[in-house]
């Protein structure tokens, strides 16, 4: 089925869906290069740095592999393809930083090839985005233990 390429990002959380714990559930991707000796990573809005694209899974999207898909668009203006199903993470953010805005969550990842970067996508005056080396995105991602954990879990070169 081929990915429909919206225009303009979703906001809002009114079709956000919520796991038995009451946790967001969140879907994202690892986007590796051919190679896999490269991650992209984006330009986090609201904390600044460097992070892995990612989003709410919506009621509206039947799959999390869709919502990981359609928030790599939005966020790096990739259309990608998803290579391996990287599993579920619990939230390992400390308490100090989950917030009403930033609300605890359950991630799900996948490791996804990149079929396209575009030069246009929903969020380009929102976020920068960088190709890195494990080492690199290592470093960046310390302070967001999962998404390390999602890295870690990818078939990037170490």
């Amino acid at each position: 089925m081929a990915q429909t390429l919206a225009e303009t990002a979703r906001t809002g959380r009114d079709n956000q869906r919520y796991g038995a714990q009451g946790e967001r559930l969140v879907a994202g991707v690892v986007p590796l290069s051919n190679d896999k000796t490269k991650v992209l990573l984006i330009q986090s809005t609201r904390r600044g740095g460097w992070v892995l694209p990612k989003g709410g899974w919506e009621t509206d999207e039947g799959t999390a592999q869709e919502a990981a898909c359609r928030e790599a668009w939005e966020e790096a203006g990739i259309v990608c393809t998803v290579t391996r199903d990287l599993g579920t993470i619990e939230e390992m953010r400390p308490l100090s930083q989950l917030t009403p805005k930033a609300p605890k969550a359950g991630y799900q990842f996948y490791e996804v090839g990149v079929d396209r970067e575009a030069s246009e996508w929903p969020e380009k005056d929102k976020r920068g985005r960088q190709w890195m080396s494990y080492q690199q995105a290592r470093q960046a991602l310390l302070a967001r233990p999962e998404l390390l954990e999602a890295l870690n879990r990818s078939s990037i070169s170490k």
